[in-house]
């Protein structure tokens, strides 16, 4: 498959500041690849010029067939951004919320009612379709805002480190809808600070002071690193407790 999203030299400056330098990457449609670093190195700054929130300093970027500096509407119609703080209203409902997105993006009629009845059953927030955003768990106002980027059918999804702060029933059922969008055929690129959630993905770039210093699948990275990894399986939490308090 061809590639979807490309980068040639990709360059952003913020004073005397590199953020992200000299950046060449490729990413398949429809894959889910994973950029992962510390703070700092340059894995937002990323996201916000392949969106087109962001101007390069220098080199270009491609998204779904277009120069994001000179078409950058075209580019974000075939796009959603999930930002680390998505713009949810705490007054509103869940339905309310979605409403004003859909509005924003111009859905309406039998369209705006099946999406939304779709989206509501995926993410299985249909039973709290009425509470006010600024009720909801940490995991439920991800999937809230997940609900909110898909109401206008993005070819490609960016989530910027969609899990942080979410306990891990919710990241594991954020996870289980990312994989649903990838057989709808939704390419996603996301950054993320765990590397559990980096092995899941296809392929991974890692990022430090602004350069991406490898890029691989998950196994083949680690296979490079040269370390022997161990996993131990239980068969009952009780029973990891205990060895894990074992000197």
């Amino acid at each position: 498959m061809g590639a979807i999203i490309r980068t040639r030299g990709l360059t952003r400056r913020f004073g005397e500041l590199v953020a992200v330098d000299g950046l060449d990457l490729e990413v398949a449609r429809g894959e889910i690849f994973g950029l992962v670093g510390p703070d700092g190195a340059g894995k937002t700054t990323t996201l916000r010029m392949l969106c087109g929130l962001v101007d390069p300093t220098d080199g270009s970027a491609e998204v779904a067939g277009h120069d994001v500096a000179r078409a950058p509407q075209a580019v974000k119609d075939r796009i959603g951004y999930m930002a680390q703080r998505f713009g949810l209203y705490a007054d509103l409902s869940v339905r309310e919320n979605m409403d004003f997105y859909a509005d924003l993006f111009g859905i309406t009629g039998t369209e705006r009612t099946d999406l939304a009845r779709r989206l509501l059953a995926m993410t299985r927030m249909e039973p709290f379709r009425d509470r006010r955003a600024g009720q909801l768990s940490g995991g439920m106002k991800q999937k809230l805002a997940l609900m909110c980027t898909l109401l206008h059918r993005p070819e490609i999804l960016f989530l910027d480190e969609p899990t942080n702060g979410v306990d891990p029933v919710s990241r594991r059922d954020f996870w289980t809808i990312l994989y649903q969008l990838l057989k709808d055929g939704i390419t996603i690129m996301m950054t993320t600070a765990y590397l559990d959630e980096a092995e899941r993905c296809n392929r991974v770039g890692l990022m430090h002071q602004g350069r991406l210093i490898r890029c691989d699948a998950p196994e083949a990275l680690k296979r490079a690193a040269g370390v022997e990894t161990l996993e131990a399986v239980f068969v009952g939490t009780v029973r990891a407790a205990e060895a894990a308090e074992m000197p």
